[in-house]
């Protein structure tokens, strides 16, 4: 899905970031073409500023999106999600980052956190980007206690798993 909404805007790079970056943030586009999160509107001119654009490239980003049928579906019913990974060095949690061979791979989410489970370590929240809108998507599993060495082992010797990092 991520490849054809990109093709959609394949002329124009500056388009492809921002609708990267509303991809990334969880931002929607309302009736008026507007940039919301929820209901607080965003500023084209704030969107603009961080990824480097002219506010009118975000102006008719939106209106393609609007003008297009399957885009406007999508754009208008993204939410974004709030996230522990930020807080947890502030709330003296742990994130675990996996990343995988192929995340088309069904049972990566279930394995991983059966794994956890299995070894007493309390997940507070799991975040898995969809293969559809990343192009390197990535398990993050935020947990309470710190992960033992012979658990990352056995996490690490999974068949899908490529690499893990900890913070």
């Amino acid at each position: 899905m991520f490849d054809e909404i990109m093709r959609k805007f394949e002329g124009s790079p500056s388009q492809q970031a921002v609708i990267r970056l509303l991809l990334e943030r969880g931002f929607s586009v309302n009736d008026d073409g507007r940039v919301v999160s929820g209901s607080i509107e965003i500023p084209n001119t704030q969107i603009a500023r961080e990824i480097g654009v002219d506010r009118r490239v975000v102006d008719s980003t939106t209106d393609a999106i609007l003008a297009d049928e399957e885009l406007r579906r999508i754009f208008q019913n993204i939410s974004s999600i709030p996230s522990l990974m930020d807080l947890a060095p502030v709330l003296d949690l742990t994130v675990l980052t996996v990343d995988v061979t192929d995340a088309d791979q069904p049972g990566i989410v279930a394995t991983v956190t059966t794994l956890l489970a299995d070894n007493d370590i309390s997940i507070r929240q799991t975040i898995s980007e969809d293969p559809e809108f990343t192009d390197e998507p990535r398990l993050y599993l935020v947990t309470d206690d710190d992960i033992p060495g012979d658990v990352l082992n056995e996490l690490k010797n999974l068949g899908f798993v490529r690499k893990l990092e900890l913070e």
